[in-house]
């Protein structure tokens, strides 16, 4: 005779088997949540913006110059001058996006006044002042690892905006030299040398060319950042230059302004001499020639518009009184 199952134990029996399977279909619903959940964050993350990597299309979106900016950008290699103009223009490129003002080259270097002083002095002769001879400038050391640059903020940029549209050139022929204002504030005053006194035939514009340099109106309107060196009188290329110490170098790279007078652009060039023994004569075939560290900061003073002067004045007054009379070097007066 079969032993008989007491009906609490079947009963209990039946309850704890379906509470095992409302567990499982718990799990089941549990897990089931948790992915669409994951999922949707997955989605949210995804079309969320990224705080921390800008991206900016257009100038119209500059909020970010208002969070990020001045921001200082550290130098990572050694930058010597033949490179120097490509790193400065990564720069500018880099960063133009994320200003809510027009970033340039000009603007970027003036932000850090210091750039222009260490170009300044790689001068040839303040460095053999130093007893320093350096036959090739451009592997002469301009930025360092650890340097930073400052990207300006936007009302530090609009000051200088301002400044460089209230800049303007005054050149004084038979003075012998420029003169850089902000509106009516004298902010620097250089020797130059000029063209020189009579008519010579250049091979480069085949023709009888008079040599003395032009007076008129204009403005500053191209940079020649990596110049090539052309003998004008016979047309040939040259790469070297005998210094006035009698040392023979290579020609340095420091960029040439190429100037509009009179509506003509006739290569009337501002450019460094490496004969700063030439300087105050009218010496050139025309050009305005000035010392090599004078150049860099007649170069960052004169952006692209800028406006010129170029006179020819044999009094200099100051307050109604004479104060020089210069020689009449092209006789003018004659």
């Amino acid at each position: 005779m079969s032993a008989m199952i007491p009906m609490g134990s079947i009963l209990r029996k039946i309850h704890f088997n379906s509470w095992l399977r409302m567990k499982e279909k718990f799990k089941i619903i549990l897990m089931v949540i948790l992915l669409l959940l994951a999922a949707l964050l997955i989605g949210y993350v995804q079309k969320s913006p990224k705080k921390d990597i800008p991206t900016v299309s257009g100038k119209a979106q500059g909020t970010f110059s208002k969070t990020i900016f001045p921001k200082w950008v550290q130098v990572n290699d050694t930058v010597r001058i033949r490179s120097y103009f490509s790193y400065i223009d990564s720069l500018v490129v880099a960063y133009d996006s994320l200003t809510s003002y027009p970033l340039s080259e000009h603007l970027l270097v003036r932000a850090n006044p210091w750039i222009i002083d260490t170009l300044a002095n790689t001068d040839y002769y303040r460095m053999m002042e130093r007893d320093s001879f350096v036959y090739n400038q451009k592997e002469i050391i301009v930025l360092r690892p650890r340097d930073s640059i400052v990207v300006p903020d936007s009302l530090a940029a609009v000051r200088i905006i301002d400044k460089m549209k209230k800049t303007r050139f005054d050149v004084n022929i038979p003075e012998f030299k420029l003169r850089i204002f902000q509106d009516s504030l004298l902010l620097y005053s250089f020797p130059i040398r000029v063209g020189q006194h009579r008519d010579r035939y250049l091979k480069l514009g085949d023709r009888i060319t008079d040599l003395r340099t032009k007076s008129g109106k204009g403005s500053i309107v191209n940079h020649v950042k990596q110049p090539d060196f052309y003998n004008p009188v016979n047309g040939k290329q040259f790469y070297l230059t005998k210094r006035d110490d009698g040392k023979t170098t290579l020609m340095p790279q420091i960029p040439w302004i190429e100037t509009e007078i009179n509506g003509v652009r006739n290569g009337q060039m501002i450019h460094p001499t490496t004969n700063p023994k030439t300087l105050e004569k009218p010496y050139s075939n025309g050009c305005i020639g000035t010392k090599e560290a004078d150049a860099w900061v007649i170069y960052y003073q004169a952006p692209i518009g800028t406006k010129l002067k170029i006179r020819y004045d044999l009094i200099s007054y100051e307050e109604g009184t004479v104060i020089a009379v210069f020689k009449d070097i092209y006789q003018y007066e004659n």
